[in-house]
């Protein structure tokens, strides 16, 4: 592993094919943990309405979610295989391998954005941007819906062993109002995920 390339997947290229199986035998999407917020975020759009799914992975559950809420959905992620199983599933959602950060769909508008389990994957800067990008591309009255923890910490991530980050509330909050964002809600999931609900004023 002592290659001079940077892993833009934040390791999860390398664990993409035990992470897709174990994304992809549920049986439904509610059995997901943490499913029924995102649904719940999700059927709160008007019918149509444009979303971009950052670090989608192979799209389950956070993709499917919102086609099943009728969304029309954008995404991104940087393993080229999670990509590939994304398109396997998902043919007629466009969908670009590229980091969060550097994705070229900021260039749009959508009504919803949703990070699920990535910001704080990102080292702290590029927490920080992503947000800014996020209040840009969304339209006014625009929702964002991400999860981290409330408190600052550090720890490895379950899958990769990378190093992971929460900045904590008092930061997001700081980081949102900066951005021209308001964190409007929060919520907890049986696996005691901590949810933002921000809207765009």
């Amino acid at each position: 592993m002592g290659t001079a390339t940077e892993d833009s997947s934040n390791g999860y290229e390398a664990v993409a094919n035990i992470y897709i199986a174990g994304r992809g035998t549920r049986a439904r999407v509610g059995d997901s943990i943490g499913a029924g917020v995102v649904k719940a975020w999700a059927d709160a759009f008007p019918p149509g309405a444009t979303v971009l799914d950052l670090g989608s992975g192979p799209g389950e559950p956070s993709t499917r979610i919102l086609q099943e809420a009728g969304l029309t959905t954008y995404a991104v992620d940087a393993s080229p295989t999670m990509v590939a199983a994304f398109r396997e599933r998902f043919p007629g959602v466009p969908i670009e391998r590229n980091t969060v950060e550097a994705s070229e769909f900021f260039n749009r508008t959508f009504r919803g954005v949703l990070a699920w389990g990535l910001l704080f994957l990102l080292d702290p800067a590029a927490q920080a941007l992503v947000i800014e990008k996020v209040a840009r591309a969304l339209e006014p009255q625009g929702r964002f819906l991400f999860t981290a923890p409330r408190q600052p910490l550090e720890w490895l991530d379950g899958m990769t062993g990378r190093r992971s980050q929460s900045l904590g509330e008092h930061t997001y909050q700081r980081l949102l109002r900066d951005a021209g964002l308001t964190w409007v809600a929060d919520a907890q999931d049986e696996g005691e995920n901590h949810y933002y609900f921000v809207e765009k004023v």
